[in-house]
């Protein structure tokens, strides 16, 4: 199954979009409940796609490079996630019937099935997502 990235990205758009302004990752840690360093981790690569921007010091954070109108779920989604929504494939033995073929089919079904999620995901912006919060 897919790990904790979208969710950890989806988290800090939404908080630094609510919130707003320039936050340091410990406060988006906290919010979390993570570790800083893996929040920075996730900074790292929402920076370098280019749904925010970051400044060192005082007063320095993270904050949205760009209006939340415009930050599609699916390229959030698409930006941190390196894995087929329903995990990975076995390695079965080539000599079964069904093993020999299994992969190929599995493979096909995962891409519909990430297909299907990243149209959904497109519909979405995160000024959409953030619309839930009161």
């Amino acid at each position: 199954m897919n790990n904790i990235e979208f969710a950890t990205a989806i988290h800090i758009l939404t908080l630094l979009k609510i919130i707003g302004g320039h936050l340091p990752s410990s406060y988006i840690a906290g919010s979390i409940n993570i570790n800083a360093v893996m929040v920075r981790r996730s900074l790292s690569l929402l920076r370098k796609h280019g749904f925010i921007e970051t400044r060192e010091g005082n007063g320095g954070g993270a904050a949205l490079a760009k209006p939340a109108s415009q930050v599609l779920l699916s390229d959030v989604y698409r930006a941190v996630n390196d894995a087929a929504l329903l995990g990975k494939l076995n390695k079965p033995n080539p000599d079964c019937k069904v093993g020999k073929q299994i992969n190929n089919h599995l493979a096909e079904l995962y891409k519909q099935a990430d297909n299907a999620l990243v149209n959904k995901l497109s519909t979405i912006t995160l000024a959409d997502f953030c619309k839930k919060f009161k």
